[in-house]
């Protein structure tokens, strides 16, 4: 059986990204000969080292021909319904697109090509079956929870998040002015960590991040491996969030966190999610059973420092957000893909 998958965005090495290379690996196992459209074949290993995932058996060619002559093809939208040719058709929603003019006559009759419509969350269902018209399926992201592991714990608080503002701010510049707030009012022998990709649309943006941190224990770790991240993970007490803050997510769906997979690899490190409420995020965190979801600024401080200050117990935190990981994993979401296929 042959496989082809198209996904436009892969050298942004996002979560969506790390969903089509997790899908490609699901085929692999399951007997699936698959064919990776990019440019450059450069692009697996850059994926592998990112994400953790053997791609080893996958090939990299320069046109699927929008599946034509493959039992399956699997494509990743950017907002448009492509005409696709394979035997059974997957497309996937990652971004909740709207007022683009879904139910067109046209896209109408290309959706007759597509088997299944699948999308990373329901709040990016909800957008979708609205715009396009359809009732899409729901297949969270894979997480490697079974690899995320705590480790002896450090005062350190951390953020996992794109350093740029594509499609959405990352909100890197909230979680810098809240920092030093708590630190301008005393709290002492803690840090911030601010982790995540920097290879593309950072610029700018990183420059002035780091501008105004100067002076303060705040670190900046710039498009780390997989192996670096599930260390920082380990050693966290506390993950931060302010992905969508600020944002109407009716008008904007586009800009709030759809998902939030590092929110999930926190909860599987035993790192205690404090983060916006917003979009996806509410289909990961229970308010006080298993993080804490926060509306302004002032909540974020005050719920940082109940932990900080031993008001709240990590304990049954930790574990209730260990346990909630597991939903997430890659088993989850292989026997998911079965089911689809």
């Amino acid at each position: 059986m042959r496989a082809a998958i198209y996904n436009p965005y892969l050298d942004t090495l996002g979560g969506g990204e790390r969903y089509t290379t997790a899908f490609a690996r699901v085929l692999v196992e399951n007997g699936y000969m698959v064919d990776l459209e990019w440019k450059d074949i450069g692009i697996k290993e850059i994926l592998e080292n990112r994400f953790g995932i053997d791609l080893s058996e996958i090939n990299i060619v320069k046109d699927i021909k929008r599946g034509d002559g493959y039992d399956l093809c699997f494509w990743v939208s950017d907002g448009s319904i492509p005409t696709l040719r394979a035997r059974k058709n997957i497309l996937h929603f990652q971004v909740p697109f709207h007022n683009i003019g879904g139910k067109s006559l046209l896209n109408r009759m290309k959706l007759f090509r597509i088997n299944k419509i699948v999308c990373n969350s329901n709040f990016t269902k909800s957008f979708i079956d609205r715009e396009y018209g359809v009732n899409g399926l729901v297949i969270y992201p894979p997480i490697d929870v079974e690899n995320i592991k705590p480790k002896r714990k450090e005062n350190v608080i951390l953020f996992v998040g794109r350093f740029s503002h594509i499609l959405q701010n990352k909100g890197q510049e909230i979680l810098i002015r809240t920092f030093k707030k708590l630190f301008n009012e005393g709290l002492k022998d803690w840090k911030l960590i601010l982790a995540g990709g920097a290879e593309i649309g950072a610029g700018d943006y990183l420059k002035e991040l780091k501008d105004e941190s100067e002076g303060y224990p705040i670190e900046f770790v710039e498009s780390p491996d997989f192996k670096t991240l599930k260390d920082l993970y380990g050693k966290a007490k506390v993950f931060w969030s302010a992905s969508g803050f600020g944002v109407n997510e009716d008008k904007n769906p586009e800009k709030v966190e759809h998902f939030g997979i590092t929110v999930v690899e926190a909860l599987a490190a035993g790192a205690v999610p404090i983060i916006f409420d917003a979009g996806g995020h509410e289909e990961i965190v229970q308010n006080g059973v298993n993080g804490f979801l926060w509306k302004n600024e002032g909540d974020l401080r005050k719920i940082t420092m109940s932990i900080i200050e031993g008001k709240v117990s990590l304990t049954g935190l930790r574990i209730k957000a260990q346990e909630s990981s597991k939903k997430f994993g890659y088993k989850v979401f292989g026997e998911s893909v079965l089911r689809i296929l």
